[in-house]
């Protein structure tokens, strides 16, 4: 799959996901085989870009290229701004959300609200896609309620406002997570447009991920909430493609030794005090369905300090390993 000059090494993406796609978590799953990271979206708002978290966000120290920026916003102009901003900082592609139907989002008529005005959306991809010299993607979801699909009309716009790739999550606004992602509407944008189409939404397994690339016909598939605490995900899904088997469950050794690189990295990004709160939900998600997680999970809360969240994570995966068995 190819996103204007960059030709990506594989057609598997790490969805943006806010709070979770990090600089650690972005470059982890690049080395477990994603062939693109997409950040955590960045407001188009210029008043937080003096502000420490804004400031994490436009940081790729060490990323391998390309590098996708996920910017969020409802003003053409300050959309614009925005994405020439990220593209000075490193952003190698600006990726518009149009997706997010999170309600602090949505309240302000950004993320997948937008979807409500056609317009407006081809005013905000004209403006991005004039203001920066590097390819501009666009994720948006199939519409905005049930009875209003109108991601057809929405990838027209798309390629007629120069997008060079579109995200779709096979879900409404209206529909938040809940219900189960549905395909057909991206098997219609797919074959509508031609830019590459990225097929979004439970998407949790490598059989999964085979069946949605098959039946939509779509060039590449996002991964996003089955990566939280398994990013070797990316690795399976590759392997199966490939080869049509299954790799075998990692060891717990294995998934100690990754999470605890994962965690080294969070230390050293975020610091010890606020590198140990993010890690929290991360060790979470790593033992989740295993034996005794939820003891486990409920002591890590507690830890104040990364010298104690690692000693726990060595005496837990120690237990699992004596045990011989992962499943709760």
């Amino acid at each position: 799959m190819q996103i204007g000059p960059y030709k990506l090494a594989n057609n598997l993406v790490l969805a943006p996901m806010a709070g979770v796609t990090d600089r650690p978590f972005r470059v982890l799953c690049r080395n477990m085989g994603a062939g693109l990271a997409v950040s955590e979206m960045v407001s188009a708002n210029s008043a937080l870009y003096g502000n420490a978290k804004t400031q994490r966000r436009l940081d790729h120290k060490g990323e391998a290229a390309p590098i996708s920026v996920q910017i969020v916003g409802a003003d053409p102009v300050s959309m614009a701004e925005a994405a020439k901003l990220n593209a000075d900082r490193g952003a190698q592609i600006i990726d518009i959300n149009m997706g997010c139907p999170a309600k602090k989002v949505c309240r302000v008529a950004a993320g997948s609200a937008l979807l409500k005005d056609e317009s407006l959306v081809g005013r905000i991809l004209e403006n991005v896609v004039a203001a920066v010299d590097v390819p501009v993607t666009l994720k948006i979801r199939t519409g905005w309620d049930p009875q209003n699909r109108n991601g057809v009309n929405i990838g027209r716009i798309a390629e007629q406002s120069g997008i060079q790739s579109l995200a779709v999550h096979g879900r409404t606004r209206a529909c938040g997570y809940s219900g189960e992602a549905e395909y057909e509407t991206i098997k219609r944008i797919k074959q509508t447009v031609n830019i590459p189409v990225i097929a979004n939404g439970d998407i949790d397994s490598p059989e999964k991920a085979e069946h949605v690339l098959t039946s939509t016909g779509v060039d590449a598939v996002m991964i996003g909430r089955a990566a939280q605490g398994r990013p070797w995900i990316f690795r399976e899904i590759g392997h199966y493609l490939a080869t049509g088997e299954r790799l075998p469950e990692p060891a717990p050794d294995w998934i100690r030794s990754t999470l605890t690189d994962h965690l080294q990295q969070l230390y050293d990004f975020y610091g010890e005090y606020l590198g140990v709160r993010v890690a929290r939900k991360h060790i979470a998600w790593y033992s989740k369905s295993r034996r005794d997680g939820a003891q486990f999970r409920a002591l890590i809360n507690k830890l104040e300090t990364k010298q104690e969240q690692l000693d726990e994570i060595h005496r837990f995966f120690d237990q699992l390993s004596a045990k011989g068995d992962l499943a709760a």
